[in-house]
């Protein structure tokens, strides 16, 4: 397949060019390529390519919430969005705790999943000799939940935590949030509304002083023993001291932002309510603000989206009752280029945080870059077309959006996966095209 006349974005470019595929990879990007015999041709004059974004925090909910969600529901509904490859969280049923439920899931993926997909290892108190026994390649990274309500993953035992920054034999995932400070404010909460707790109190219960405290800890402990960490959906400005600029790929400490803390803050609580309800909470205008600044400055690495589908009916609950998180992926990039369009990041910084640095960060082996010999993972987008997201045009199995009834400035045209036409003009072809995820 020949894309010819689009605009690259890529490396901190943009270039007018045309990109050849063959099989799966990136055979060549030139100025001008004439077609060879017996290969389709895309004009792509006034469109961007971009490549495929690396999303490394989700939730699709299998094995064993499929209610909810599912590997192939969720990943087509990425693909449409311009996600080529994914990693998703342990918290599912079984949890992905051991080596043989890590293995049990990539058996589940395989030839259903319409992106790329690794899946990380989840820790909990007693997990540890799992936890060592990783061989490379096996998990994306290890996920600790240091304040959540995952059950027995919420490690909370510190002679534990701090063995596990001693001998994780491969990178360390964050959730930041302080578990007692929560129960207090919880607590709190309930003597002054009863059950009947107002939606905006979220960013409250869940604030800035909460996810500090789990964020220095996490961090000391990452120092203390050289561990490379990752801290990921950080949600407040006073947490950004503990982060510093410089090459993801290279770094000791890392940190991500989410396109919803991103995007949203507190102000939407009036009008979406549950349907915004997520942890680490939406915060303040301020500390949106102060995040997407981080984004531009280089100081948050990467940009997901802790997709988190619910269905409707658990979303509709009241406060206590209503469970955190929201789909997301079908529109992040779109949501990212209203950022965009907004002038508050350039196309270029957002390929930065959410296709290059995922790739570097983790170690994604040749994908994230438009480059020749790389996988051929692309998204087409028309800037100007326009996304009215209705009920309709939703993939996610959970049916809603928070973005319901918005209109984004831009349209994915297309997106490839392997090499392979895996989404055209709002159809996503049959066949599951996503591969496992391999890691330098």
């Amino acid at each position: 397949m020949l894309i010819k006349n689009a605009v690259l974005v890529n490396e901190g470019r943009r270039i007018e060019a045309d990109v050849l595929i063959r099989g799966e990879r990136i055979e060549r990007i030139a100025p001008q390529i004439a077609a060879p015999s017996n290969v389709e041709v895309i004009d792509a004059k006034g469109l961007l390519l971009l490549p495929g974004l690396i999303d490394d925090q989700v939730h699709f909910r299998e094995p064993g919430l499929t209610a909810k969600g599912d590997l192939a529901s969720e990943s087509a509904a990425a693909v449409a969005g311009g996600i080529t490859s994914f990693m998703d969280m342990p918290n599912v049923n079984p949890q992905t705790i051991t080596r043989a439920a890590l293995a049990a899931k990539y058996e589940l993926a395989r030839g259903r999943a319409f992106a790329n997909y690794a899946f990380y290892m989840g820790t909990t108190n007693d997990n540890l000799a799992e936890l060592e026994a990783l061989q490379k390649g096996e998990a994306c990274a290890i996920k600790i939940f240091m304040g959540a309500s995952t059950g027995n993953m919420l490690v909370d035992n510190p002679e534990t935590l701090d063995k596990i920054f001693a001998r994780a034999p491969v990178m360390i995932v964050t959730h930041c949030e302080d578990t007692p400070m929560i129960k207090l404010a919880e607590d709190a909460a309930r003597e002054k509304y009863g059950e009947d707790v107002p939606f905006a109190e979220h960013p409250h219960i869940r604030s800035a002083a909460v996810c500090y405290k789990s964020t220095e800890l996490a961090v000391g402990l990452a120092k203390k023993h050289g561990t490379r960490l990752h801290v990921l959906h950080l949600t407040s400005a006073s947490e950004l001291p503990f982060f510093a600029p410089g090459p993801a790929a290279t770094k000791q400490i890392s940190v991500e932002a989410c396109v919803h803390h991103l995007y949203f803050d507190e102000s939407r609580y009036a009008d979406l309510g549950s349907w915004l309800k997520c942890n680490p909470a939406v915060k303040s205008a301020a500390d949106r603000s102060a995040l997407v600044a981080a984004v531009r400055d280089g100081v948050i690495d990467i940009i997901a989206t802790d997709h988190a589908p619910h269905t409707r009916a658990e979303k509709a609950q009241s406060y206590f009752k209503a469970p955190s998180g929201l789909p997301l992926v079908q529109h992040s990039l779109l949501a990212l280029l209203d950022l965009e369009a907004r002038g508050e990041l350039s196309l270029e910084t957002i390929v930065q945080r959410a296709c290059h640095a995922p790739a570097q960060r983790f170690g994604v082996r040749e994908r994230g870059f438009l480059r020749e010999g790389y996988f051929a993972d692309l998204v087409l987008v028309d800037p100007t077309a326009g996304t009215l997201v209705t009920p309709e045009s939703l993939r996610y199995k959970c049916g809603w959006s928070p973005f319901e009834g918005h209109r984004f400035k831009a349209r994915v045209e297309a997106t490839w996966v392997n090499g392979a036409l895996a989404y055209r003009n709002g159809e996503l072809t049959p066949q599951a095209y996503g591969q496992r995820l391999a890691f330098a």
